[in-house]
């Protein structure tokens, strides 16, 4: 019988790790993602409360004064957001040049662990999502603000994308993540904005929470969230993300 409860209290223990464990793929990482955000979430960059029927999340517009642009089939739902898009950090591989994305899916287990990495990825208004594209992030001062009252401006021509104040700091720890974890390139501009971003912005509590739930499933927090690293102006990447399983 003792054995018997130590067999059993092994398998608990192995099923309890391997739900534990982080992603290896985008689908995996969606579903992760819900868990861990849900249900107190709200939508990243407009602050919409979200109801959640199964998988399928539905912003409350009405409740956070959204006014849908254009595309009203995709404000009606949430999806999920790679703050630094696929297209950053996948076309610094050689599977994009190769074959874009779909390439990358197939052939670079990398470029897959990045688009699953939890970190990276928010619960985002689908139009919002769609509008932001793989535009770089900036402040558009001179734009008019297209989506009632959630506070994010986009210039289509620019290809700029400018966030609300509250999540700027977000998005910068996010990005010198990313960009440390994954050997990455920001440019200098990028770094500066991003520099800037994180000392008006700093982490929250709530931040700070969600790390460490999001750190329940990859096995490491976000240095630049916890404050375990800080991003100086030329600040050398390590690529520790870069070793994988072979």
């Amino acid at each position: 019988m003792q054995y018997f409860f130590i067999v059993v209290s092994s398998l608990l223990l192995l099923l309890s790790s391997a739900s534990q464990a982080a992603p290896t793929n985008f689908d995996q990482a969606k579903k992760l993602a819900q868990r861990i955000h849900a249900p107190e979430a709200k939508s990243f960059y407009c602050d919409c409360d979200i109801r959640w029927q199964g998988s399928k999340g539905i912003p409350d517009l009405a409740g956070c004064g959204y006014q849908v642009r254009k595309n009203g089939p995709r404000a009606s739902r949430i999806e999920w957001e790679h703050v630094m898009p696929a297209h950053h950090f996948g076309h610094q591989r050689q599977c994009w040049q190769q074959g874009g994305r779909k390439n990358c899916v197939k052939t670079d287990e990398v470029f897959r662990l990045m688009e699953a990495d939890l970190y990276n990825l928010v619960p985002a208004i689908g139009e919002v999502n769609g509008d932001r594209s793989n535009f770089r992030f900036g402040v558009l001062p001179a734009t008019e603000a297209k989506h009632g009252a959630c506070p994010v401006k986009v210039d289509f021509k620019q290809k700029v994308f400018e966030p609300a104040p509250n999540v700027r700091g977000d998005i910068a720890r996010i990005y010198f993540y990313m960009a440390d974890k994954y050997n990455l390139n920001l440019s200098r501009a990028q770094q500066q904005l991003f520099i800037a971003w994180h000392k008006q912005d700093p982490a929250t509590p709530q931040e700070r929470e969600l790390n460490q739930r999001i750190n329940q499933h990859m096995g490491h927090d976000n240095p630049f969230v916890s404050g375990k690293r800080e991003w100086n102006l030329g600040y050398k990447p390590t690529g520790y993300g870069l070793v994988v399983s072979q």
